[in-house]
């Protein structure tokens, strides 16, 4: 037998030990590692106070009547649609928003906590393509997002199991929310995220969550979050005020997130995109409280500069990854759990591009502390793609930067240093008793990054990293096994669904 041939067959032992292995998930991470900051206390001083003018001075839209009578009750400047701050009363009410929020999960086990050190990752949003499993790139289903939750489900350092990973457009618009909740509560039992595009897309999916998880849980806990777009610059539209205030009033996590793309939607500067983006967030975060005080609101932010040549939005740049460290600062200050984007990308399929934009935005959002990391596996085409073989190479960087993020631990030098007495010098380490009681955890080995030789990678099919990330979403996919769910749940989820579909029109919106 080849040496080649040896070596194949322990690596084919290997990965079906692994599948064999039951799936053990890992909890919210706790960074251990000192954050990245780029301003001083001055700086972030200034960034605040050019925020506060904003929303003094200009004001900032809210295109709905019940908001503006909010507002006029809470004591702020209403004119119009128009609504001036005070920044007394904008700090005053910003701090009646939690620090922590507990995510509570269909299975206890899957509980996590966001805000302070922790940080939870979850997939891609939102995309209405798909990479697929034959390298095309086509429109959406319903069977590729339920591809995806069961990734999700089955990704250990994946906290969250998502929301609209994909759109699944062969489903109508009006009732296609339905569909997609109802998909997140059969085939994961992580957290999930809610629909927001009407004020009735938000009451069905509180609805559902409290079918699957009981009435008073759902009033008493937060079970989902959901994704809120401010239309920069300095609008809040009805139908995000809608969604906002049906999930503050029934205790469930918001992101409070304006779309920002720098010199487009901003200023094209940095900073003053950053302080643009403050004050749309902090206004947001402000009127949820006044909905519910105490309701669970994550200060977030999509951010991305433009590129002056095309106007589409870059990513993996300096100044992505200049504004996630000074988004991070006033959050901090605020005491607010904050929302940034991770594995995020231009290119159109997985390569050297993808790997490069996707790993420099998220090392910038891991140093600079965010709590909430959407888009943190799948993203591809400036969101406009959910590629199965970027979702599984992302999830596996998203572990490593787990492991990175917890720091070092002192606590194994002692025995590291008696393996040393006990080698000597000119020896070798491979068949000391420490390594062989650590080998297997002692430093990350990748399973989709492939660090054999070259002979032994040509006689494994020279396969590369698409190929190698396609063929383990096939074999994930074919090990899923899918999470219990009482099946009179499962009825009464179902019942709701087709009722709510003949209420609801079926043409597309």
């Amino acid at each position: 037998m080849s040496e080649a041939v040896g070596r194949r067959g322990g690596r084919a032992a290997r990965r079906k030990l692994r599948q064999q292995s039951p799936l053990v998930m890992a909890p919210t991470l706790v960074r251990n590692i000192p954050l990245y900051e780029v301003l001083d206390d001055s700086g972030v001083e200034i960034i605040h106070d050019a925020s506060m003018a904003l929303l003094e001075e200009v004001g900032i839209d809210f295109h709905d009547d019940e908001a503006l009578d909010i507002w006029r009750a809470a004591g702020a400047d209403v004119r119009d649609q128009r609504v001036r701050i005070d920044r007394g009363l904008l700090m005053e009410t910003v701090a009646l928003a939690p620090g922590t929020i507990a995510m509570a999960a269909r299975n206890g086990a899957r509980d996590v906590l966001v805000g302070g050190r922790n940080i939870v990752f979850a997939p891609t949003y939102g995309s209405p393509f798909v990479l697929d499993l034959e390298n095309q790139r086509r429109y959406s289903t319903l069977d590729d997002l339920h591809d995806f939750i069961k990734l999700a489900a089955m990704t250990p350092h994946m906290h969250i199991s998502g929301g609209v990973i994909c759109e699944p457009v062969d489903k109508p618009v009006p009732t296609r929310h339905l569909d997609i909740l109802y998909g997140l509560l059969k085939y994961s039992d992580k957290p999930f995220m809610g629909a927001t595009m009407s004020r009735e897309r938000a009451e069905d999916c509180v609805a559902m969550a409290k079918i699957a998880m009981g009435d008073d849980f759902v009033e008493a806990n937060t079970v989902m979050t959901s994704v809120l777009n401010c239309n920069s610059p300095l609008l809040w539209d009805q139908t995000m005020l809608d969604a906002l205030k049906v999930y503050a009033r029934h205790n469930q996590a918001v992101i409070v997130a304006p779309f920002v793309l720098g010199g487009a939607s901003t200023p094209a500067s940095s900073v003053g995109a950053v302080a643009q983006l403050n004050a749309e967030a902090l206004a947001g975060v402000a009127f949820g409280q006044l909905v519910r005080p105490g309701a669970p609101m994550i200060y977030g932010q999509f951010l991305a500069p433009v590129s002056m040549k095309s106007g589409a939005p870059m990513a993996g740049t300096p100044e992505v990854c200049t504004m996630n460290y000074m988004v991070g600062q006033p959050a901090r200050r605020y005491g607010l759990p904050w929302r940034s984007s991770g594995m995020i990308s231009g290119s159109k399929i997985l390569d050297a591009q993808a790997a490069y934009e996707s790993v420099m935005t998220m090392h910038s959002v891991l140093l600079a502390g965010a709590n909430f990391v959407l888009h943190a596996a799948g993203w591809l085409e400036g969101g406009l793609t959910a590629s199965f073989a970027k979702f599984v190479m992302d999830a596996e960087q998203i572990a490593m930067f787990y492991k990175f993020a917890q720091g070092v631990d002192l606590d194994d030098l002692a025995g590291a240093m008696a393996a040393v007495r006990e080698v000597g010098p000119g020896g070798h380490f491979l068949g000391a008793a420490h390594t062989r009681e650590n080998f297997q955890s002692a430093f990350f080995m990748p399973e989709l990054l492939d660090n054999n030789s070259f002979e032994q990678w040509q006689a494994e099919g020279s396969k590369d990293a698409n190929a190698r990330a396609i063929d383990h979403v096939r074999h994930m996919l074919e090990r899923y096994e899918a999470p219990p769910l009482d099946a009179a749940i499962d009825e009464e989820l179902q019942a709701f669904m087709a009722r709510r579909k003949s209420e609801l029109p079926t043409g597309v919106t």
